[in-house]
């Protein structure tokens, strides 16, 4: 047997466990894939509260026996914006390393948008024209823009949606002052964005994990290959309409969008909506790869 790789990605909202097999240099074969929606930041991303903490170290103990079950020896843990800035994020890491022998690797939002960039276009075959790529996380969001040749910038933002959620969403179902608050805010923070948007000219937007994969399960049933999906804009906008403006329970009630995406995928909609809007693109891909398979490809390059 080949040997197996694993992959811990710990989110802020969500933690990823990944085990393949390796084929050939970065190449492999999915064993095992797990996803369990910690939610660090549900009592605030400055500290970790102590539910969502003991919900860490119970999902990491489980990913632990897994990876030992399988035998799995060359493992990497990465941890993005939830235990970087988090007061006792390093608590959080020492307790890991005690408890279960995995070190963490805490990585900035540079890496994490390189590693990012790595896994997606192993699932889409990015050309020699540029696109954006765009990361929805629960801290932070990564923009990047890149061709075949590379990134060729790239920028890190603390506006995920458990961050966008805990600021401007306090009613139920969120207001037009709160989503315009929401827009305005997004104006200033993504100032670069735009600047770099001035320089380098994108048509397609690709957005990796998260609610994108929500509007793959929604609106890609035609448009679908094994790693990406193609969503018309004109189909996106009317799922984001009926979606936005509907009450948690409403939400919840729908068969076919995931419980555990209820509460956030409302920020994560207007967050789209800016984008889509102030970018113009003319269709969004989703990738069934990001920042995980970025490590991976790496572990198995050589």
């Amino acid at each position: 047997m080949n040997p197996l790789y694993g992959v811990i990605d710990l989110g802020t909202n969500t933690f990823h466990l990944l085990i393949i097999e390796k084929i050939s240099a970065g190449k492999f074969h999915e064993i095992f894939r797990k996803r369990v929606f910690v939610k660090l930041a549900s009592e605030g991303i400055e500290t970790i509260g102590a539910a969502p903490f003991q919900r860490g170290l119970d999902t990491l103990l489980n990913f632990s026996q897994i990876l030992k079950k399988h035998s799995v020896k060359n493992i990497r843990a990465i941890g993005t914006a939830a235990l970087r800035t988090a007061s006792n994020g390093s608590d959080f890491v020492q307790l890991i390393s005690q408890a279960t022998g995995i070190q963490i690797e805490l990585i900035d939002g540079k890496e994490e948008a390189r590693l990012i960039y790595q896994g997606v276009k192993q699932a889409f075959p990015i050309d020699e024209k540029k696109v954006l790529i765009m990361d929805i996380g629960g801290g932070s969001v990564e923009f990047i823009i890149a061709n075949k040749s590379g990134i060729q910038w790239s920028q890190s933002f603390p506006i995920g949606v458990a961050v966008l959620f805990k600021c401007f969403h306090k009613n139920d179902p969120i207001s037009n002052t709160e989503i315009q608050r929401i827009n305005t805010y997004l104006t200033q923070i993504l100032q670069p964005l735009f600047i770099a948007l001035e320089t380098h000219s994108i048509d397609q937007l690709i957005g990796a994990s998260g609610t994108f994969d929500v509007l793959e399960l929604f609106l890609a049933e035609e448009n679908r290959s094994s790693l990406y999906a193609t969503v018309p804009v004109l189909s996106y906008h009317h799922f984001s309409k009926k979606i936005i403006h509907t009450t948690v329970a409403e939400r919840l009630a729908n068969q076919r969008l995931p419980d555990s995406r209820a509460d956030l995928i409302v920020v994560a909609l207007v967050l789209i909506d800016f984008i889509v809007e102030t970018t113009n693109v003319s269709s969004i891909i989703t990738s069934a790869y990001a920042m995980k398979e970025g490590v991976l490809a790496e572990m198995t390059k050589s």
